[in-house]
């Protein structure tokens, strides 16, 4: 058996088809061992991916624009040297749906996204949650400015943040809200991802070179048929205590459950792990309204199909 080397951007049931991939035993199955980490400042995917320590990462087609609009900032300055390719290729869709969720400290059965203004919210700064964020605020004619926006940090810094009585909302990928709201602290009120509908979000990327090589179509047998089980198979056989619950220790395994039933109904997890055209130019809607890309980037430069 040989290992195969899994970088994740953060921890979240969303990412439940890769997450199961793991603890399903899929991967083993095709006689591949893997090696879970999570990336950090010091240990990023970029850096992993190029220096051989990782074979394949949970991350966002988005990551990609950040160089591109790097070339085009040195055209623009006429720097003479060659213009960099994407060495970083997304292959294959996780999350075909934003998964955070917006909670409060009231129930409030007649939430609307106008109840923010002049609120104060602790709102996730990844680049893509908060574009994403700030688009359907647009869409509901709030201006994002009007917000008393808080940048709690980390994923596990903005959850104690609203746990010591910070802010009125709070923006999160479940199931922390959902914990939240379990232990009475806090209440989910809406869902980025069911205003915006299919957009390219999470995906997993890996090196040109990988992807050719028969350890890529291996992962990528695993992975689909995790993907089909995170689908098919009932919540709580995902959230059980052997599969999924061992990555979220701290997590009550029927809120677990509750949060992976909430991301099926949502939509986020397709059959069919292509990226999606559609869903790419949603992607780029998002980022041209938040002045974040210069131009509509092709879908291939940054996007293949998965090894088969």
């Amino acid at each position: 058996m040989s290992c195969i080397s899994i970088m994740a951007l953060r921890h979240s049931a969303f990412y439940s088809p890769l997450l199961m991939s793991v603890a399903g035993g899929f991967l083993k199955d095709e006689g591949l061992e893997p090696i879970y980490t999570l990336a950090s400042p010091v240990k990023t995917i970029p850096d992993s991916i190029a220096n051989g320590s990782c074979d394949v990462a949970q991350s966002a087609v988005a990551t990609g624009f950040a160089s591109l609009e790097r070339n085009v900032e040195l055209v623009k300055q006429s720097v003479k040297q060659p213009l960099k390719e994407p060495q970083i290729i997304h292959f294959s869709q996780i999350n075909e749906r934003d998964g955070f969720f917006i909670a409060g400290r009231e129930k409030d059965d007649n939430f609307q996204w106008s109840k923010l203004a002049g609120k104060t919210i602790l709102v996730d700064h990844l680049f893509q949650p908060m574009a994403t964020l700030k688009y359907v605020l647009h869409k509901h004619g709030v201006d994002y400015a009007s917000l008393n926006v808080i940048d709690g940090g980390s994923v596990d810094e903005i959850d104690q943040a609203f746990r010591s009585g910070v802010a009125d909302y709070v923006h999160q990928q479940g199931p922390s809200p959902q914990q939240l709201q379990k232990e009475g602290l806090g209440y989910v009120l809406a869902s980025v991802g069911d205003e915006i509908g299919p957009v390219a979000f999470s995906s997993l990327c890996a090196s040109r070179e990988w992807l050719e090589k028969d350890e890529a179509k291996a992962f990528m047998r695993a992975y689909r048929k995790a993907l089909i089980y995170s689908i098919e198979a009932p919540a709580e056989e995902i959230a059980a205590k052997e599969a999924e619950a061992g990555f979220f220790p701290n997590i009550d395994v029927d809120v677990l459950t509750s949060t992976i039933e909430a991301y099926k109904k949502l939509g986020c997890w397709q059959a069919d792990p292509m990226i999606s055209p559609t869903a790419y130019e949603k992607l780029l809607d998002i980022f041209e309204f938040n002045r974040l890309i210069s131009t509509r980037y092709s879908y291939d430069t940054l996007i293949q199909s998965p090894p088969e």
